[in-house]
């Protein structure tokens, strides 16, 4: 059966009236009726919508125990998995395993579910008979006081006809329509929201010839408002994910500080280079210990199976680690100094830009200046990478990496300047020598953690075989960070091909000026 099974009734039809109606038609039978909260849930930034899923959870006003938690497939309407529950888990791997653990668990990874939004309703049981007082179609009528209501047909085996016949009445004589929308996108539009109103993904639009300077601020609001939006969750410490895209912001903002030159009063620019920089250390111990506890059972994973659950001390020793440095940075985080300086910021790039501004870079239009500070940090990677060799310091791939990244957040901010697919495939590139460079560091820091916490431990008398087991993990990381180290010569020499090197030259090279012939 290909046929619609969700209807909208028209605007002022209640779900009594619509009985009543049905019952002139067709023979029903009331089944029930009852109050019901309909919770939504999502991740914050809408991991499951993003895949076509919507979770909701449906709690009886006056049941006790179990409701049923619902995945539905936003295409077609129809459940994916069911189940019962006393209350929706915050993550993933604390629900029971089967259908939908397995189903949240790769789309949700380390974020947490949360309620999105909740609808009061009243929901009403009707079952459609023939002359054998056999049951040939269930309906689910669910009736709202903000919107209009709905009713979900459930066929039943065998009387295809009769559903089609049904639909028919529904649409035809009663005035229904068919949809296929979600009820939770009529609710988020009640609220003056829409799904995917957060994305960690940059997504900057500038006009090729707009000022530098307002591009800039333009740029500044843009990371301005991911570092709110993801203030309260850090605070909160809801799942790890909320620091990592504060954090991601602030980065963006201090890369563009840094290498937006010359379209800010020095004054301003170098007052907030340093608010965000303090930013940046203070929210370095946090994500370090949570990179460690999402990283934990890989860890495991690597040691020998006879020496594995020896680590678990670690696990408790970083986890109370990371409960004290987020309590310090939640302190932070609400203390005068970030709240009056981030309003400080705000401020500022509200303003209105000065008709004639001074700084030598802010009459210039956006293009020309991103043209020009793209070329200039490509071929600064180019010439740090040229230096490396088997025989550099690991400093050198840290000080490469550092460019890379300047690179990347410069390409991030302008890439609506440019052709996308080629901007896209050079951003791409980019990741792969990027990737290599961040494991080699991520290994580095790793290993070099490890040696601290075990002395930090020594004090705590851990039992000798978590050292030995600590020694192994240090080991295999080690192996890594040589590996990577390997790697680094042949992605490099990927990266410097000259089909990159021309690809650049064309979107970012200051063009030739003309030779005079004298």
């Amino acid at each position: 059966m290909n046929m619609s099974l969700q209807f909208e009734f028209p605007v002022n039809l209640t779900a009594e009236n619509f009985i009543v109606k049905l019952s002139h038609e067709v023979c029903t039978q009331p089944a029930s009726r009852q109050s019901s909260c309909k919770t939504y849930y999502d991740s914050f930034d809408w991991r499951l919508y993003s895949n076509d899923i919507t979770c909701e959870f449906n709690q009886a006003k006056r049941a006790a125990g179990q409701s049923p938690l619902l995945l539905r497939s936003i295409k077609t309407g129809l459940v994916i998995a069911e189940s019962e529950l006393k209350k929706v888990p915050l993550f993933s791997k604390e629900f029971e395993p089967g259908i939908i653990r397995d189903t949240l668990a790769p789309l949700l990874e380390m974020r947490a579910l949360l309620p999105v939004c909740t609808l009061d309703y009243e929901i009403y049981h009707l079952n459609i008979i023939n002359k054998d007082e056999k049951t040939i179609l269930r309906l689910l009528i669910e009736e709202y006081s903000q919107f209009n209501n709905r009713v979900l047909l459930q066929p039943v085996k065998g009387y295809d006809k009769a559903a089609e016949h049904i639909v028919e009445i529904l649409t035809a004589t009663l005035g229904l329509t068919a949809t296929d929308k979600p009820v939770l996108l009529t609710a988020l539009q009640f609220q003056g929201r829409k799904p995917k109103d957060y994305s960690s993904k940059l997504n900057i639009n500038l006009d090729p010839d707009m000022r530098a300077d307002i591009a800039g601020k333009y740029i500044y609001s843009h990371l301005l408002k991911a570092i709110k939006v993801n203030e309260q969750g850090t605070i909160a410490n809801t799942d790890s994910e909320f620091l990592h895209d504060f954090r991601v912001a602030v980065r963006r903002t201090r890369a563009g500080l840094s290498q937006i030159k010359g379209i800010l009063p020095a004054n301003i620019s170098a007052y907030h280079a340093d608010f965000f920089s303090w930013l940046g250390q203070i929210t370095g111990p946090t994500r370090d210990l949570d990179v460690y506890l999402l990283n934990f059972e890989r860890y495991k994973s690597s040691l020998p199976a006879s020496i594995r659950e020896d680590l678990n001390p670690l696990y408790d020793f970083l986890l109370a680690k990371q409960q004290k440095a987020q309590k310090e940075l939640a302190k932070k985080l609400q203390s005068t100094k970030y709240l009056s300086t981030l309003a400080e910021w705000e401020q500022f790039l509200k303003e209105p830009s000065y008709k004639k501004p001074l700084e030598q870079n802010a009459k210039l239009t956006i293009k020309e200046l991103a043209d020009r500070r793209i070329w200039k940090i490509f071929t600064r990677v180019l010439e740090e990478g040229d230096a490396i060799t088997d025989l550099s310091p690991s400093d050198a791939l840290h000080d490469l990496r550092k460019s890379c990244k300047k690179l990347r957040y410069l390409m991030e901010f302008f890439q609506s300047l440019y052709p996308e697919h080629q901007i896209k495939c050079l951003i791409k590139n980019l990741k792969g020598l990027q990737e290599v460079l961040g494991d080699f560091q991520d290994y580095a820091v790793q290993e070099h953690n490890l040696k601290l916490f075990s002395e930090e431990m020594m004090a705590l008398n851990t039992h000798a075989n978590t050292f030995l087991a600590m020694g192994v993990l240090v080991q295999d990381l080690d192996a890594h960070r040589c590996r990577a180290r390997k790697d680094f010569a042949s992605r490099f020499e990927d990266f410097k091909q000259e089909e990159t090197r021309s690809a650049f030259r064309l979107l970012f090279a200051p063009s030739k000026p003309h030779s005079h012939q004298h």
